[in-house]
C-alpha cells in the first residue's frame, strides 16, 4: 500500500530541518510517495561564502541544494518550486497562494500535510503566512474529494526540549536560545505535542542533508557533540483530526493510518 505525504515549506532547508529524520526513516519503502511544495527558493538568504553564490543567482544554487539534500537523506520527492519572493510570501494575495497549493495537494492526494504552525517554528512571518495558507488548503482539498487528508501535522518544537537544550548551553558558558529574537526557535507547549520521532538512526543522515545546504552554513555554531540532540527527534502537533485529551503520543507521521 502506498504512504503519500506532502509538506508545505517557505524556503530550501526548511523541509531538511523539519522532516528529514522522520521521512529519512522510511526511505527504503518502494511504496512512499513524498511531495514537497516550495513555497520560495530561499533568494534573500545567506551567502555563506562568496564562492558558493551570488544576489543573482542563489535562488537557483539553492534549489540545486534542496534536491541534493533529499538525495542524501536517500530519497527523490516530487518538489515543486513556486519562486515566490523570499521575505515577502505574507504579501502575495492569499487566495492565489491557496489556490496553488490546493492545485498541488489534490494532484498529490497525499494522506499527511506537514506544515508549520502560527508560531512558525522561529517567528518568520513568511513560516506562518505558508503555515496559515496551507492549512486551508489542506481543508479546501480535503473537502472536495473522497481519499487522502487523513492528517495535517504542525512542525513543533517542544518547549521543554527547547529548554532544556538552552540548560546545557547555560552549563557550557554558551548563550542560551531566546525565542522572542527574530528568527530564533520558539516552543510548543509540551501537551501539545502529537506526534514524537525517534530519528536516532538516521541522524547522521539528516545532518549529510542539512550539509547539503552550503549556501546557508548549516549547524556551523552548534558544537558537535550536541548535533544527535538537536537531530534525534522532529515531533508534531496533530491540526487535523482534532486529538482526543489524554491520547498517546505517536511514534511515527504515519502510525494509526489506516494500513499502516
Amino acid at each position: 500500500m502506498s504512504r503519500r505525504i506532502a509538506g508545505v515549506f517557505a524556503h530550501p532547508d526548511d523541509d531538511t530541518y523539519g522532516v528529514g529524520g522522520s521521512l529519512a526513516l522510511h526511505a527504503d519503502d518502494p511504496d512512499l510517495r513524498v511531495t514537497v511544495i516550495m513555497t520560495t527558493s530561499g533568494d534573500a538568504g545567506r551567502i555563506a561564502a562568496p564562492s558558493l553564490a551570488t544576489r543573482d543567482t542563489l535562488s537557483s544554487v539553492r534549489e540545486g541544494e534542496d534536491l541534493a539534500s533529499w538525495r542524501a537523506l536517500g530519497l527523490e520527492p516530487e518538489i515543486h518550486f513556486l519562486r515566490h519572493p523570499d521575505g515577502h510570501v505574507a504579501e502575495l494575495p492569499r487566495e492565489r497562494l491557496v489556490a496553488s497549493y490546493v492545485e498541488l495537494l489534490l494532484a498529490a492526494r497525499p494522506e499527511v500535510v506537514i506544515t508549520f504552525g502560527p508560531d512558525g517554528i522561529t517567528g518568520h512571518e513568511d513560516h506562518i503566512a505558508v503555515g496559515d495558507a496551507a492549512t486551508e488548503a489542506f481543508h479546501t482539498a480535503r473537502g472536495s474529494v473522497g481519499g487522502g487528508f487523513a492528517r495535517l501535522l504542525y512542525i513543533g518544537i517542544p518547549s521543554g526540549r527547547l529548554e532544556g537544550f538552552n540548560e546545557i548551553l547555560r552549563a557550557r558558558g554558551m548563550e542560551p536560545i531566546d525565542p522572542t529574537q527574530p528568527f530564533q526557535p520558539r516552543g510548543v507547549p509540551d501537551e501539545t505535542i502529537g506526534v514524537s520521532v525517534d530519528c536516532e538512526a538516521v541522524w547522521e543522515r539528516k545532518l549529510r542533508a542539512l550539509r547539503e545546504h552550503r549556501t546557508q552554513g548549516e549547524m556551523e555554531d552548534i558544537p558537535f557533540d550536541l548535533y544527535p540532540l538537536m537531530l534525534g527527534w522532529e515531533e508534531y502537533v496533530i491540526a487535523w483530526p482534532a486529538r482526543p485529551s489524554g491520547a498517546p503520543v505517536l511514534g511515527d507521521v504515519f502510525e494509526h493510518l489506516p494500513g499502516a
